[in-house]
């Protein structure tokens, strides 16, 4: 046999892509007629993981054509040092700049190949010997343009060094990955000895040492310590006695750094670029005090001194600390700050606002002035938040309490996002840029996504991923920022008397606008309501009321929650525990919250039973009540009154307790779907029972005795234990003759027990209605209310349809005579289990009625692909499927004699009659599409088939589903469309086709 050849590998396997790649690589020695060398594969791997595979290739062919003299080290080292490898690689697959100072500066490689790179505190060092001639340190200065090449040549070597600590893990995950803070402080470290050798050599240039002379204070990001790889340095200069060589030396500073390393921006001092480049301590001290204005204020919380006379550095920063730490008492100052950031956002050009990092909505931005706000307003008596880092200011707001912990934990994860997407962006081309690529520009998001270590998730491609998670954490940070910039709310509604600034009516309601309050001047009168007065009750309220109305903020519908909220405390006045409770339990607060910003039928119930208030602060009384143990304790307390309507009455009591326990168990995701449609059927049960008992006693007394034996048969949902929150019961009532009355007799006594269950449960309330609908006995509207027991077997013997014994496959006794159910149970079965199944005209009949059902059920301008009942992949396509499979094959399989939609789909498929797949599709529509009935019904306060497709209902829904508050709620139905699409094509086959 002639022996299989092996093809040959490609090099788009490493992720090659250029036509010369193959040529390049034999070059290197690196590929062979049977693809890669036997040694090269390690590096070929590591290639391949870098952002722009083909860069870096050609990148090292460049450096091989340019010297070739160390080419042979560098290719061995390159086999041989796995932490070089991964170093230069990823240098040069991110860098087209740094790669270019490799091929043309022979020797720099060497850099990266030991252990451990240069450490920031000896930068200083480095740039002052790149641009000394010798050991005098004044006399053996470097001027002008060699002074220029010698400390950019050095600078960039540096800049080399931190790149590649920083992108080495993206090629070998194994290495130490440093963190944003790490590169950002060494970024500095770096600006700031290039400012001092630079101070260097303007020293040697003027003639005059700046001790004494001359101080650099950094600003902005270099001030706090968080420079991009690209970045202007600002800076303020502050002069000595002598300000004319002050200046001089400030002046040669900028051009000799500027030409080099970066530009040095002095725009940041007094009257700007028209003002003097140097001033005197004496001359800032008076400028700040009569002319200075709110944003430079905030921009000094970042002031440092870096280089130049050390002292007069430190009194600068002496001078200007206590005018910084007093800013926020400057009339109008919050408004200031506002008006800076809105004019900010204005000059951002609007095709690009969405992709703007830095100034536009939800950038980098956001995030610095809403720290600096806060920074300033409380930063004045608290001196833990005196950091000119916005990291480190964010988490000493969140150990403060000034900020959430989890709104400081989640903005600081989204600015640091940011800030690598912004630094990687640079890294390309040694340039400044804050624009994330269009998105259809995929080989540029491929290659960012790469560079930022996002690999594909569950299929997504890395582009796909890293834009989903750049607008994430973009909404996000608008979301945090809007909250935490308008802070605080209530010195102007409560008129609580603070030192800290007094918001008037109107910058009240502006800021509550931007939380998200539709209707700011309503929430502000709902505030004064609450607040007003005195009393102890007012001054809880303005305790609680800060906190609420940021937790309520971040819910769908804010303005509708805090109605609720001012409903249910106005509701509450007098109950002693009410506000105590919310006082002392934050968890019941942050619920609470969560509850009334989503749901109106909620606050209709909790004002009526405020019990349940107490159970949000622990989750096992919430959830942990046994469903018997509900209907046992409803029947045992109704059936203590005396007359229906007292029963009645305590029953309904009962059932909203329980109705509100379960909703809000539900809204906030504790409860699945088959655990809430149980629980509601089962207190519907008790209701009925009590009910009817309630009435068979008081027609017997008013009769003179029991005239009949009485059974409920629940049909429907309530049949299958399937109930929602708006759903009515679907009963039959059964009777027999009892002490010797005649089948005449019976049935009257029983259709006045029956016709008072109904009069009394169905009466007007405002609880969700108990409408007990007969409609599925025989004969329809048109029938008898109540029949025998012989009645019913007479009349399924004779005119019994198809329709009725598919109804009857939910029929179970759920009231009244436990015998006299189930006899009537053994005389449905023959027809909804009929024997040898379902003859083939029947099933067709079945067909033709779902098929005009599809068609005149549907409401009129409905939503067929968000309609939960009748629409494509809802209920009835998912029961319907399982009852004509009940009806054809539960005469031979006992399992399908189940009264539960979701056991005789399981049924199905662990019998083998259908797909596990199609089963599971069908389960899961079935569950999807009644807890979002279930949801909608708690989200609009009364019942609809119809799920929400925009607004704050569609928020509401999706947010009950678990979509956080920054995801889009379009994808919730996207998803339900998706899902339910899938179960209608399975029902197609399954209903029509089998």
């Amino acid at each position: 046999m002639a022996e299989r050849v092996r093809p040959a590998a490609s090099v788009a396997r490493y992720g090659l892509t250029d036509s010369r790649a193959q040529d390049m690589l034999r070059a290197a020695g690196w590929w062979t007629d049977d693809g890669p060398s036997e040694n090269a594969i390690g590096v070929l791997s590591a290639l391949a993981r870098t952002p722009d595979p083909d860069l870096a290739l050609l990148t090292l062919d460049r450096f091989r054509a340019a010297d070739e003299e160390s080419w042979q080290e560098l290719d061995h080292t390159l086999h041989t040092n796995v932490v070089f490898r991964a170093r230069l690689l990823a240098v040069l697959g991110c860098s087209t700049v740094l790669g270019d100072l490799l091929v043309s500066n022979p020797g720099q490689w060497r850099r990266l190949v030991p252990s451990s790179l240069t450490v920031p505190r000896d930068y200083s060092s480095r740039l002052a010997d790149a641009v000394s001639s010798d050991s005098d340190m004044l006399t053996g200065i470097l001027t002008g343009s060699e002074a220029v090449r010698a400390l950019r040549v050095a600078y960039r070597g540096l800049l080399l060094e931190i790149a590649a600590e920083d992108l080495a893990h993206v090629v070998d995950p194994q290495l130490h990955q440093p963190s944003l803070t790490d590169i950002t402080r060494a970024l500095t470290e770096l600006a700031e000895a290039a400012l001092r050798a630079g101070l260097l050599v303007a020293q040697q240039e003027v003639g005059q040492k700046a001790d004494g002379t001359l101080a650099v204070i950094a600003m902005g990001k270099c001030g706090a310590r968080e420079l991009n790889y690209v970045s202007d340095v600002d800076v303020v200069f502050v002069g000595g006695s002598d300000i004319p060589t002050a200046t001089r030396l400030a002046t040669a500073l900028m051009r000799v750094v500027g030409q080099s390393c970066f530009e040095v921006d002095a725009a940041l001092r007094p009257e700007g670029k028209a003002g003097a480049l140097v001033r005197s301590l004496d001359s800032y001290e008076s400028y700040y005090t009569r002319w200075a204005r709110t944003w430079e204020f905030q921009a000094l919380l970042k002031a440092r001194p870096v280089a130049g006379d050390v002292e007069l550095g430190q009194r600068y920063a002496e001078l200007i600390a206590p005018m910084v730490w007093s800013a926020a008492e400057r009339e109008d100052f919050v408004a200031d700050v506002q008006r800076m950031r809105r004019r900010v956002e204005r000059h951002v050009p609007t095709e690009i606002v969405d992709r703007e990092l830095k100034l536009g909505r939800g950038g980098l931005r956001d995030v610095e002035f809403a720290v600096q706000l806060l920074q300033l307003v409380h930063g004045r008596v608290d001196h833990t938040l005196r950091s000119s880092s916005t990291v480190d200011a964010l988490e000493a707001l969140g150990a403060g309490g000034y900020v959430g912990r989890v709104d400081a934990a989640e903005l600081r994860e989204s600015y640091e996002f940011l800030r690598t997407v912004e630094h990687r962006l640079q890294l390309r081309g040694l340039r400044r840029t804050h624009l994330f690529p269009e998105q259809d520009d995929v080989e540029r998001l491929r290659w960012l996504a790469r560079a930022c270590a996002v690999r594909r998730v569950k299929g997504k491609l890395e582009s796909e991923v890293l834009t989903t998670e750049f607008r994430r954490h973009v909404r996000r940070i608008r979301r945090l920022h809007e909250k935490l910039f308008y802070r605080p709310l209530l010195e102007a509604v409560s008129k609580v008397p603070t030192e800290a600034l007094r918001l008037t009516t109107e910058q009240a309601a502006s800021r509550l606008a931007a939380l998200g309050y539709v209707a700011p001047d309503g929430a502000l009168r709902h505030i004064q309501a609450l607040t007003s007065g005195v009393s102890r009750r007012a001054a809880i309220q303005q305790t609680l009321l800060p906190v609420l109305l940021g937790l309520l903020a971040d819910t769908p519908d804010a303005d509708g929650g805090l109605l609720a909220y001012r409903r249910v405390s106005e509701a509450l006045a007098d109950t002693p525990w009410y506000l105590r409770v919310l006082r002392d339990e934050g968890a019941v607060v942050e619920r609470l919250a969560t509850i009334l910003g989503m749901s109106r039928l909620v606050p209709d119930l909790l004002v009526r039973a405020p019990e349940v208030l107490r159970l949000l602060g622990d989750l096992d009384a919430l959830t942990g009540k046994p469903v018997e143990e509900v209907a046992r304790s409803l029947r045992a307390a109704a059936g203590r009154q005396q007359g229906v309507k007292a029963a009645v009455a305590s029953a309904r009591s009962l059932r909203r307790h329980e109705l509100l326990r379960v909703a809000c168990a539900d809204l906030l995701g504790l409860f699945d779907v088959r655990t809430v449609c149980v629980a509601l059927s089962s207190v519907w049960t008790a209701v009925l029972q009590v009910a009817l008992s309630a009435a068979i006693r008081q027609r017997t007394g008013e009769a003179g005795g029991e005239r009949a034996r009485i059974a409920v048969i629940g049909m429907g949902r309530l049949g299958s234990e399937e109930l929602g929150y708006g759903s009515d019961a679907d009963v039959l009532f059964v009777c027999e003759p009892a002490n010797g009355a005649t089948g005449e007799e019976a049935v009257k006594f029983a259709t006045s027990v029956a016709e008072m269950v109904r009069g009394t449960l169905g009466a007007p309330s405002q609880d969700p209605p108990l409408v007990v609908d007969t409609d599925l006995r025989p004969e329809g509207r048109s029938g008898p209310l109540v029949r025998t027991l012989e009645s019913y077997r007479a009349y399924y013997a004779r005119w019994g349809e198809v329709w009725e014994a598919q109804a009857l496959l939910r029929a179970r006794v759920v009231a009244g005579d436990d015998d006299l159910g189930a006899r009537f149970i053994d005389i449905v079965n023959p027809l909804r289990y009929p024997e040898n199944g379902l003859p083939a005209d029947k099933i067709r009949e079945i067909r033709r009625i779902k098929a005009r059902v599809e068609t005149e059920r549907l409401p009129r301008g409905s939503d067929p692909t968000t309609h939960t009942k009748f629409g494509r992949g809802g209920l009835a396509d998912v029961e319907w499927t399982a009852q004509l499979w009940q009806l054809r094959y539960a005469h031979e399989i006992p399992e399908l004699r189940t009264t539960s939609t979701l056991t005789a789909l399981r049924t199905l498929a662990d019998t083998g009659l259908a797909d596990t797949d199609d089963i599971d599709a069908l389960v899961y529509a079935w569950k999807l599409a009644t807890r979002a009935r279930n949801i909608t019904m708690l989200v609009k306060g009364k019942p609809s088939d119809q799920i929400p497709t925009s607004g704050r209902e569609l928020a509401a829904v999706a947010r009950a589903f678990g979509c956080s508050a920054d995801d889009d709620p379009g994808e919730f139905l996207d998803n339900y469309r998706r899902v339910t699409r899938r179960a209608h094509a399975v029902v197609q086959r399954l209903f029509y086709e089998s």
